[in-house]
């Protein structure tokens, strides 16, 4: 007899922001392995440290306003609001101190091994030293501003992020001393060359900061650094979208302080002003063995050493879009002749989507473009061509997401120019972030019109294609196509949210279709025509979705869970979840794409789209989910899973205790690396052509 598990029981759920600080860990693994190159090492030490701001920037912030308006908990975990910021408070000390000793006692003297040397002042010898003086007096002295608190001058306003000395400035003559601080310049460079040598430039300024304050003691140092709230909310009612974000915009640099770091070693009474005039609370304030903001190892990523990184990868054309001879194919007309699936980074972004859109702006027999842009990245093709698609006079609609987080002032730059060239330009609505990665082309074939659609799980931003995996569906069904177009005209134009024949859509019918795939296979398991649901995705948090998740394992379901970052479900319980597998792959590339494969004896649907499993995806965002109905893509789609789940090189699995252990080949057995067997499949296709 079936023992009734209550599936609401917090107990049965793990904390979002507890989680997603067990994803950065997984990232700080990578900085740790002596396997992964020494500057790819480097890389993952600067992304652990970046990751850790927005975190702070964002859900911290969150978390910290919460609290203070006594607001209660609201997700399934049910934990205390001060217990969650006290357990990251906890979890983050442990972590930054593995990160700063693993910098300090393990990837610098690596580096300097390589001929790569980054020292601090005290290592210098006197020759060394000499040159540091003299580009201190003539290079960073010329640029800073020290600024002093006293009678008329009150405490500086310190930026986030930013790099801080604060100092205790001493005339011994009238017996009187200040407090100043003097920000380090963020145009020069952190790891300032110094002969062969990079010194920080903190360590620098440091040393001859006396300089700064003429006749003056230095009678106490603290290096810190503040990071502030940077979230903001903008008002369903706000007339005017665009106006409103600048002015949120504005008002982020001025957010409240959520963290406050240190360097130890540093003056005691300076900690406590800067703690004082901040109204930081001694949770909030991290001490760090070593240098701070180590997103400054971008710097040592960017060298020219091609040995000490991952062999370069070059996407290659997706065969279908390229003739015998190597010429590229007619986009178009491939994908007349059935659905096309690519996979980025191993299917050039370039010659698949950029070329789809440019394609369309160059042919004659176009009639409209429209696109969804949430994150195009600098100087896009794409935003460049939709310009020049409007001035050649084709019906050109752009959805530009100003609200985007930290993309915000770049999207509205681009919306304003797309506006100047002739393009329809919309912002979507206030209380709904558009998150949708759709772009739609009709082209005028014969005596017909015909809908060809793009549907994909990444931005359209050809830098990031590099650097994270996505998918992306091209098709010329016209029932998927005609949705799509429903879709923008309802963002575009005023009216009730379509009914829509295939596409799901959020806010209104994401989670209730997928609740009601992932019960349909449920109920047939319960009948005796076995099933099996699987997931990737970059975060599964929602409750209703976590829920039925664990009523198709009690009805023994087999489930697959790929998920990135967070994971508020538990595998492995008995009478819950004893039949879901939880796995995360972190890599040299960012797996970003959204897959949702549902089999229940011989039929199988499988579905992508821009929408993780969480609240604000789900309820707070336009998001598409489109079916992938092709027999052969949906094939890739369950292959791409299929090789996650046989990874033993990226791979970690999530126990029953809620932790997280690397899975690891068996014993005489090669390590079994998705990424890399994605990278070769590529290069052994036909006609696989190299950008």
């Amino acid at each position: 007899m079936t023992t009734h598990v209550n599936l609401t029981d917090p107990s049965l759920y793990r904390n979002r922001e507890l989680s997603w600080l067990d994803f950065n860990a997984r990232v700080l693994a990578i900085a740790a392995d002596p396997a992964t190159p020494l500057l790819e090492r480097c890389k993952f030490l600067a992304i652990f440290a970046s990751n850790l701001d927005e975190f702070f920037m964002v859900r911290v912030a969150a978390a910290q306003d919460a609290f203070e308006q006594g607001r209660p908990p609201s997700s399934a975990d049910q934990l205390d609001r001060r217990e969650v910021l006290d357990r990251v408070a906890d979890t983050v000390r442990g972590l930054v101190a593995e990160h700063s000793t693993l910098w300090r006692d393990d990837v610098r003297p690596a580096l300097a091994r390589e001929g790569i040397v980054i020292a601090g002042m005290a290592d210098l010898d006197g020759e060394l030293r000499r040159a540091a003086a003299d580009a201190f007096r003539h290079q960073v002295l010329p640029v800073l501003t020290p600024l002093a608190v006293g009678p008329g001058l009150p405490f500086p306003y310190i930026s986030g992020l930013s790099l801080n000395l604060g100092l205790r400035v001493r005339d011994a003559t009238r017996d009187e001393s200040r407090f100043a601080r003097v920000k380090v310049p963020p145009g020069l460079p952190r790891l300032f060359g110094v002969g062969e040598v990079r010194v920080p430039i903190e360590d620098l300024m440091q040393t001859h900061i006396d300089q700064l304050f003429p006749g003056m003691e230095i009678a106490g140092s603290l290096q810190f650094r503040v990071t502030r709230d940077a979230d903001f909310d903008i008002s369903d009612d706000a007339d005017d979208l665009l106006g409103a974000v600048e002015d949120q915009l504005r008002q982020r640099r001025f957010g409240h302080a959520v963290r406050l770091e240190v360097r130890e070693g540093g003056s005691p009474e300076l900690l406590g002003e800067v703690t004082d005039a901040l109204e930081v609370s001694d949770r909030d304030i991290y001490a760090i063995p070593d240098a701070l903001d180590l997103t400054c190892l971008w710097e040592v990523v960017g060298l020219d050493r091609p040995d000490l990184k991952d062999a370069r990868w070059r996407p290659l054309t997706h065969p279908r879009l390229v003739t015998e001879t190597g010429q590229p194919a007619n986009v178009f007309g491939a994908i007349a002749a059935g659905d096309l699936l690519v996979h980025h980074p191993y299917d050039d972004f370039r010659t698949s989507v950029e070329r789809f859109v440019l394609d369309a702006v160059d042919d004659p027999d176009v009639l409209a473009i429209k696109q969804t842009v949430y994150r195009a990245g600098a100087d896009s093709p794409i935003v460049a061509a939709l310009v020049r698609a409007a001035e050649r006079g084709i019906q050109t609609v752009c959805l530009v997401e100003v609200k985007a987080r930290f993309d915000e002032q770049r999207n509205i730059e681009w919306a304003r120019n797309l506006e100047r060239a002739g393009v329809h330009v919309v912002y979507g609505f206030p209380g709904l972030k558009t998150h949708a990665k759709l772009c739609l082309i009709v082209r005028r074939e014969g005596d017909d019109v015909v809908r060809y659609v793009h549907i994909g799980t990444g931005n359209y931003n050809a830098a990031t294609a590099g650097l994270y995996t996505d998918v992306g569906l091209f098709t010329c069904r016209a029932a998927l196509t005609e949705d799509v177009a429903n879709l923008f005209n309802h963002i575009t134009g005023f009216g009730r949210p379509p009914t829509f024949g295939e596409l799901l859509v959020a806010p209104e019918h994401i989670r209730n279709g997928l609740l009601a795939e992932i019960r349909r296979v449920a109920d047939a398991h319960r009948e005796g025509v076995p099933g099996r649901i699987r997931m990737k995705l970059n975060a599964l948090i929602d409750a209703p979705v976590m829920e039925a998740l664990y009523e198709a394992s009690q009805a023994g379901v087999p489930v697959d869970l790929v998920v990135r970052s967070i994971v508020g479900l538990v595998p492995g319980m008995p009478g819950v979840s004893e039949n879901i597998r939880v796995r995360s792959v972190v890599g040299r590339f960012l797996e970003h794409s959204r897959i949702f494969s549902f089999h229940s004896g011989e039929a199988r649907r499988v579905w992508i789209g821009s929408a993780d499993m969480m609240v604000r995806n789900l309820d707070h965002r336009i998001e598409a989910i489109a079916p992938v109905d092709d027999p052969t893509c949906a094939g890739e789609l369950d292959a791409i899973i299929d090789a996650m789940l046989a990874d033993t090189a990226l791979a970690w699995e999530m126990t029953a205790d809620g932790s997280w252990s690397r899975v690891r080949p068996a014993s005489g057995e090669e390590p079994v690396n998705c990424q890399e067997a994605f990278m070769r499949a590529a290069t052994e296709r036909p006609q696989a052509q190299g950008h």
